[in-house]
């Protein structure tokens, strides 16, 4: 029986409004993500957060990179809010703010959409030379079994 691959938040609808506490305006956690219907020889998962409405959504520029982590365990299938205690095999690299690990949305003006992208590999990716989120898709190519997109959206309350 072949599932449907996909990942939710029990804090926000698919399109709907990320809740404060997990922005730059709150405590800029990471929310809960959990994740379904994976396609069978999954070996790990890699998740990329970014914003394609950077910095302003009637004229996108760029892609702000907001969290990305590699080598998520297949037997893990979901995440609580403000999770840091990965396993060991598990990486985060740099964000756009040349930091690893979450930053919530912080968008200067408009309603931004927050993609939470989550792909199933059939490997663990290699845990050195994966610095940036262009590194990793680089390195999952050819790896990739199943993705699934969440879209939060948010705009500060000036």
């Amino acid at each position: 029986m072949q599932t449907h691959f996909t990942i939710s938040s029990p804090v926000f609808e698919n399109n709907g409004e990320i809740p404060k506490q997990y922005t730059c305006e709150g405590d800029d956690m990471s929310p809960p993500l959990e994740w379904y219907g994976a396609p069978q020889g999954t070996k790990s998962y890699a998740i990329i957060v970014d914003d394609p409405d950077a910095p302003d959504p009637s004229a996108p520029k760029r892609t702000w990179v907001h969290w990305v982590v590699y080598n998520i365990p297949a037997e893990i299938h979901a995440l609580p809010e403000n999770f840091h205690d990965f396993p060991e095999e598990t990486q985060e690299v740099e964000n756009d703010w040349k930091a690893s690990g979450y930053r919530g949305p912080c968008p200067p003006i408009g309603k931004h959409h927050y993609h939470h992208k989550i792909y199933a590999l059939n490997t663990f990716l290699p845990q050195n030379g994966i610095l940036t989120k262009e590194d990793l898709l680089k390195a999952m190519k050819g790896h990739i079994l199943g993705e699934a997109d969440l879209v939060g959206t948010y705009e500060m309350r000036h």
